[in-house]
């Protein structure tokens, strides 16, 4: 089977204990638009995208039988998982158990990967501009704490690709709320999402230098990624996921 394009994290790349990868829309069966599409609820086929999962995760020795997902609804629920399956009504997982590998749905918003090397435990969290004024960020951050005793400088964290500040137009009812993460170009605005988060973290006790941002924007990367901004309707779906070895 030929290989497909897969983001790695050059930081996650330092620890042997963790199996990381997030996808592009490269190398799918799914014809197009959707090509490596990952949704089963985009209007793609579901022979396609179940052909689709077994590329991307098997490329990465990762069962389809072992992934916790959530079902994302915009918001700031993170919940502590310890088993694989599907799991409703929230934008964030996090767990400290083996061979559950944790998994995000993106399509512009920001896919979020946390993992501990201290205690042992990991995260993963979708974060729009919503969940961002939600704080699902440091909700995330915090649940760790208080399930898995981890110090937030200990936390190490990708941000994956996403919408970038150079395409992510939004109007004033947005730019309102989050006017230090605002650039004006030409009388419009455009949202810097990638710096909200990581100033959240920052703020939340994450030490800067553990932090890697991916320079990726979605929307102009229009050949590597999917983008629902750019796309809307005909738009697939990324997956990111995260998962503890031994």
């Amino acid at each position: 089977m030929k290989a497909i394009p897969i983001i790695k994290s050059k930081l996650f790349g330092f620890y042997e204990q963790i199996v990381f990868g997030f996808s592009t829309r490269i190398g799918g069966v799914s014809p197009d638009p959707y090509g490596m599409n990952l949704s089963f609820n985009v209007g793609d086929e579901y022979i396609n995208v179940l052909k689709n999962r077994e590329k991307f995760f098997g490329e990465l020795k990762i069962g389809l039988d072992e992934l916790a997902i959530p079902r994302q609804v915009q918001g700031n629920t993170v919940k502590r998982v310890f088993i694989q399956g599907g799991y409703d009504n929230c934008d964030g997982l996090i767990t400290n158990s083996y061979g559950v590998f944790l998994t995000i749905s993106t399509a512009d918003c920001l896919p979020v990967f946390l993992f501990d090397p201290v205690s042992k435990s990991i995260g993963a969290v979708h974060a729009g501009w919503r969940g961002l004024l939600l704080n699902i960020i440091p909700n995330a951050i915090n649940m760790m704490w208080k399930e898995f005793q981890s110090f937030p400088e200990n936390i190490k964290v990708f941000i994956g690709p996403a919408a970038g500040v150079c395409c992510y137009e939004v109007q004033d009812d947005v730019a309102s709320k989050f006017p230090d993460e605002i650039k004006i170009n030409s009388m419009k605005k455009f949202l810097d999402l990638k710096l909200l988060a990581k100033k959240q973290l920052i703020n939340s006790g994450v030490n800067e230098k553990n932090i890697e941002v991916s320079e990726y924007c979605t929307i102009c990367n229009s050949e590597l990624f999917h983008s629902y901004r750019r796309d809307r309707e005909r738009a697939g779906r990324m997956m990111g996921v995260i998962g503890l070895v031994r």
